[in-house]
């Protein structure tokens, strides 16, 4: 990230600044890194609902016969499984099994409703009109903002103004109507907590905005909270924790790959991906704890002795944890939690031990799980 220079502009772009922002370039946009302090932020989140600014990402919806069919062929999900108002987490394939981004799909009466990464979502789209047939229209939502509001009361809070959004569990989503503006929102989020994300026409996102953060419960929240709450959650962040020179089974993504899929394979990559499954990875992405108070970034090779075994894709400071932690790749020979590693920050070695993720627990309110 960097000060922001001849950047695109989110719908609430004046909003953010007029809130305190520091604005910084971020998958080309100028984006709220913080308000009033990274730490201060990602503890709010945790024990009360912070408001995130997601407009940069892509929202498409995919329609035309056999739509599920044709997007199966470059994704490993059982998409057609998909009822009405649900939703699943996959993975954008190259032709060699490779990530190219990882997203969201809800089935929706239109189509389905493709949430992609601002980054690459350009790419995404390109890549989509080449590999998908003719028939299938791509429209990509460039009306729409994308809010996510995240934390424990986040959805008491919008409950308040957006009646019945209580009634949707995690991974659904369905049209509510915010007095006579309609919303469309999931019970999903990458914080690893409860809450929800909200498409809404831009030119309603600033008196949304407004009307969350007039409660109580809410303020907003910037990009740096963000990335330390998903990497408390175990959330790859795609460009750094996932690209095109991974495959799914080493991005530590299996559970992407639907168990029909595994049974008939079909998509981009799969030979490579289905051997990779029942082989194992020859490397794959785990998580770290860090001894001391040192963080370990991004780029930091890690080491079992003199010989280096792996590399940091991602890490800080873990506000909820209290200590560094981060995640990033190693041989297969060292991925079992408990593992003693090195990684090397500044020509020092920082003790580093292979853990288990997420490493804070996961607070989805899911179907079926008693409350």
């Amino acid at each position: 990230m960097s000060d922001d220079t001849e950047m695109l502009e989110l719908p609430l772009g004046d909003w953010h600044r007029a809130k305190g922002a520091r604005m910084v370039s971020f998958a080309g946009y100028s984006m709220p890194i913080q308000y009033e302090g990274i730490m201060a932020e990602h503890t709010w989140t945790r024990s009360s609902a912070g408001l995130f600014d997601v407009s940069h990402m892509g929202q498409l919806i995919l329609s035309g016969d056999n739509v599920t069919a044709a997007l199966e062929a470059l994704v490993p999900g059982d998409i057609s499984a998909l009822k009405e108002g649900r939703m699943r987490y996959s993975l954008l394939l190259a032709h060699d099994g490779g990530v190219l981004d990882d997203l969201m799909i809800t089935a929706t009466p239109t189509g389905l409703y493709v949430v992609v990464n601002g980054a690459v979502k350009h790419q995404d789209i390109a890549f989509l009109r080449a590999n998908l047939p003719d028939n299938i229209a791509i429209n990509h939502l460039e009306d729409r903002a994308l809010l996510a509001l995240q934390g424990p009361k986040a959805v008491e809070a919008i409950s308040r103004i957006v009646p019945g959004v209580d009634q949707l569990f995690f991974m659904e989503a369905d049209i509510f109507l915010w007095g006579e503006i309609p919303l469309w929102i999931s019970r999903s989020g990458y914080t690893g907590e409860d809450g929800v994300e909200i498409s809404v026409a831009v030119e309603h996102v600033t008196e949304l905005a407004d009307a969350l953060c007039a409660q109580l419960e809410v303020k907003p929240i910037g990009l740096g909270a963000r990335d330390s709450l998903r990497l408390e959650a175990g959330l790859p962040l795609y460009g750094h924790d996932m690209d095109p020179s991974t495959d799914p089974v080493e991005g530590n993504a299996s559970f992407a790959i639907s168990k029909r899929r595994r049974a008939e394979g079909g998509f981009h990559g799969s030979e490579r991906i289905l051997k990779a499954l029942s082989d194992g990875p020859g490397r794959k992405l785990v998580g770290f704890t860090v001894e001391g108070k040192v963080p370990v970034r991004e780029g930091a090779p890690v080491f079992e002795g003199e010989t280096q075994v792996g590399v940091v894709t991602s890490g800080g400071f873990a506000p909820s944890v209290g200590a560094p932690i981060a995640m990033g790749y190693v041989a297969a020979a060292h991925i079992a939690p408990g593992t003693a590693l090195e990684a090397e920050v500044r020509g020092k070695r920082v003790p580093l031990t292979v853990a288990s993720m997420p490493f804070i627990p996961h607070t989805y309110h899911r179907r079926g799980k008693a409350q």
